[in-house]
């Protein structure tokens, strides 16, 4: 059975898998200097393969981005720019970048190869503890914290966009900067984009959003793991939406029985309709929840979990199949 590690996350060797680097995009074909082996998967945005750098013999991935609608490039460029500034051991790192031009840019990006969190947690060889989940939501805070002292917001932040870096440690790392946008506090920025299920009021109102964007999908997050059930889920995206609007939820189901008052209170904080109201990342870290150093409980039932994970996958497949089929109608044109 496999068991997270009570001990820091740090202890297991916290570094940057590869010094700095100062990344420009090169009008080149990356096959030139990288070596593409297996795919890795594919989705909206693409296709990403394993592979080498054939200089060093280092293993990265490789992400191949269509980029003939003008949209889609300014997008994939932004990214870019963003992932450029974000160097930190929470945050997936950007190695190199390629741009032909026309229809496709690929991003090297630092191989991860523990898999999604929520797919990692649900393995029947993984005892899943209230600990457990403190300690991935930690580093998920440090991550956030760090990007926010770049004055950017991740603004997609859901169960897929949360790594872990192996299949034996306890680590993780924050992906996907997609969506994410350079923010001006004293400007007024208001988004319509994310997830349903993990967006905050203010982006369903267009309303205007800041740090404590992030923050409310942390609390959903959270919500998630110790549970296994979505507090705003509907029956569509616009029930959803509504009762994401209403921001009501409770703890009245059996899987919080066993959860602490902390826990409870920490997603209470957070989950908070007014975007002034919730707690910042820096409070995160601060409380107390994060920062008992309670004995481990028991193992947490991962049967709702479990049935989350799998809802999750069907939607993934149905998207990466609309993009599939978006993508080869372009190409027809």
């Amino acid at each position: 059975m496999i068991k997270v590690s009570e001990a820091d996350p740090d202890e297991e060797g916290y570094d940057i898998p590869f010094e700095p680097r100062t990344v420009r995009v090169k009008r080149k074909d990356p096959k030139i200097d990288y070596r593409m082996s297996e795919e890795l998967g594919r989705g909206k945005f693409g296709i990403v393969y394993k592979c080498t750098e054939k200089k060093t013999g280092k293993h990265l991935a490789a992400k191949f981005i269509n980029t003939q609608n003008k949209n889609d490039r300014i997008a994939v460029e932004r990214e870019v720019e963003l992932m450029r500034q974000l160097q930190h051991p929470r945050i997936l790192q950007l190695y190199d970048a390629f741009d032909d031009g026309n229809s496709e840019m690929c991003l090297i990006l630092e191989l991860i190869e523990g898999g999604e969190l929520f797919e990692r947690v649900i393995c029947d060889d993984f005892i899943l503890t209230e600990k457990a989940c403190s300690i991935f939501m930690r580093q998920i805070c440090e991550g956030l914290e760090y990007v926010h002292s770049k004055n950017i917001l991740h603004l997609d932040l859901k169960p897929e966009n949360i790594l872990c870096v192996s299949r034996t440690g306890n680590r993780i790392k924050l992906i996907d900067f997609g969506l994410a946008r350079r923010f001006d506090p004293g400007k007024k920025m208001q988004v319509l984009f994310g997830t349903p299920e993990f967006v905050a009021p203010e982006v369903v109102n267009y309303e205007e959003v800041g740090y404590g964007t992030d923050l409310w999908a942390v609390g959903v997050i959270c919500y998630i793991l110790l549970s296994g059930l979505s507090p705003f889920m509907g029956d569509s995206d616009l029930e959803t939406m509504a009762n994401v609007t209403s921001a009501k939820y409770d703890f009245d189901d059996e899987s919080f029985d066993a959860i602490s008052k902390a826990a409870k209170d920490f997603i209470s904080k957070l989950l908070v309709r007014d975007i002034k109201k919730r707690m910042t990342t820096k409070e995160c870290l601060n409380h107390r929840w994060l920062k008992s150093k309670r004995k481990p409980a028991a193992a947490l039932n991962k049967t709702k979990l479990k049935k989350f994970v799998i809802r999750r996958r069907w939607q993934k497949a149905v998207n990466a199949i609309l993009a599939l089929k978006r993508m080869g109608a372009t190409l027809a044109i």
